[in-house]
């Protein structure tokens, strides 16, 4: 199934958590939280200012983003979790 997003909207597909902090120590999966990072996996045009112009979006598909703990709605695509956001939700693009 193909998902385009509307307006300032946003897929994004969480990336994993790392399973050892950098003590070494292994945690858990009932006690890790889910992840606040994902891959952008497409996005809208953007919204309409005030006066009715366009304002495109900062992010593109393929950055990788942080965004707010609750953000979003979560949906299933073809098996795998993701997050539909409102680019106000975004947080930072991670540069490498």
């Amino acid at each position: 199934m193909k998902l385009k997003p509307l307006n300032d909207r946003v897929l994004v597909k969480r990336l994993e958590s790392e399973e050892v902090t950098a003590g070494g120590i292994i945690i858990p999966d009932s006690a890790k939280e889910k992840p606040q990072k994902g891959k952008v996996v497409a996005a809208g045009p953007g919204k309409l200012d005030d006066s009715g112009k366009l304002v495109k979006m900062a992010v593109k598909a393929g950055d990788v983003v942080l965004f707010t703990k609750y953000a979003g709605t979560e949906i299933k695509i073809e098996g795998d979790e993701h997050l539909v956001l409102r680019e106000d939700d975004i947080l930072a693009v991670v540069e490498k």
